[in-house]
C-alpha cells in the first residue's frame, strides 16, 4: 500500500471548499476528507461535485448505530462512489460485518471500509475514568483493531503513536489511518495522541489524515506539499 496525505476539508459549506480546492494547481488532485461538518452543511452532492473533479475522497461520517441501520446506511453511500468510509469499532463485530455487506455493492465491489479504534482527542484519564475502560489506551486499541480485522475490514483509525502496534496486531497489509498529525512547529490545537509526518511514517501509518495544519496555513498548498515531502 503506497502512503498517501488526506486533506481534512472541515469546512461549513460548498463555498468554502471548492475555493480552497481552487487553489491547488491544475492536476494536483489531493486525496480529500469530507466530514460531518461539511456533509451535514453541504449534503451528498458536494460529495458528487469533489468526485467529479477527480479526488479521491474518504467520507468520514463514524456510522455507530445497530446493524440493520448500518447495514442500509453503508448502502446508501456505497452509491456514492467514495473511495473510504468508516464506522466506529465501538460497534462491534456484528455491526462491522453489516457495514461490509451494505457497502459491498452487487458486482462485488466497495470503497475501503475502516473502523476509529479511539478518537485522538481521548486521553488516557478519559479512556478510564469517562469511558470506564479498564485495559490501557494501547490494549484497547490493540483488541478493537482485532475486532474490525475478523469482522473483514480493510483497516482502522487509530492515532499515529499507534499505528505500529496495530501492524504488529493485524498484519502489515492492515491500513493504518491516521489524524493527529502536526508539524513539529505548530500547536497541538485539540489533539491529544499526535506526532508529525515524519514521525508518522516511521512509526507505520498508511495514510495520515490533516486538517488545520494545512487548511489554516497562511500558504496551504505550500502546507501540504510539506506534508507530503516528509510523509510520502
Amino acid at each position: 500500500m503506497n502512503r498517501d496525505v488526506i486533506i481534512a476539508c472541515d469546512f461549513p459549506n460548498r463555498e468554502t471548499t471548492l475555493a480552497f480546492l481552487d487553489r491547488f494547481p491544475e492536476g494536483r488532485k489531493p486525496f480529500v476528507k469530507i466530514g460531518m461538518e461539511l456533509f451535514y452543511g453541504a449534503g451528498p452532492d458536494i460529495v458528487r461535485e469533489i468526485k467529479a473533479r477527480g479526488h479521491r475522497i474518504f467520507l468520514d461520517l463514524k456510522l455507530h448505530d445497530i446493524p440493520n441501520t448500518v447495514r442500509k446506511a453503508m448502502a446508501v453511500l456505497s452509491a456514492l462512489d467514495v473511495d473510504m468510509v468508516n464506522v466506529h469499532a465501538a460497534g462491534a463485530v456484528a455491526m462491522m460485518k453489516a457495514a461490509v455487506e451494505g457497502l459491498t455493492r452487487a458486482d462485488g465491489t466497495r470503497p475501503l471500509l475502516i473502523a476509529v479504534t479511539q478518537l485522538t482527542s481521548t486521553s488516557e484519564d478519559a479512556l478510564h475514568n469517562e469511558l470506564l475502560i479498564g485495559p490501557s489506551m494501547n490494549e484497547t486499541i490493540a483488541k478493537y483493531a482485532s475486532n474490525a480485522l475478523e469482522a473483514g475490514l480493510d483497516g482502522v483509525v487509530c492515532s499515529p503513536l499507534e499505528a505500529g502496534l496495530v501492524k504488529a496486531t493485524c498484519g502489515q497489509n492492515f491500513l493504518t489511518v491516521t489524524p493527529g498529525i502536526r508539524f513539529a512547529d505548530a500547536a497541538a490545537d485539540d489533539q491529544v495522541r499526535i506526532t508529525t509526518p515524519a514521525r508518522a511514517k516511521e512509526i507505520g501509518s498508511d495514510y495520515i489524515v490533516v486538517g488545520r495544519p494545512i487548511t489554516a496555513a497562511p500558504d496551504p498548498v505550500a502546507a501540504y506539499e510539506r506534508c507530503v515531502k516528509e510523509f510520502v
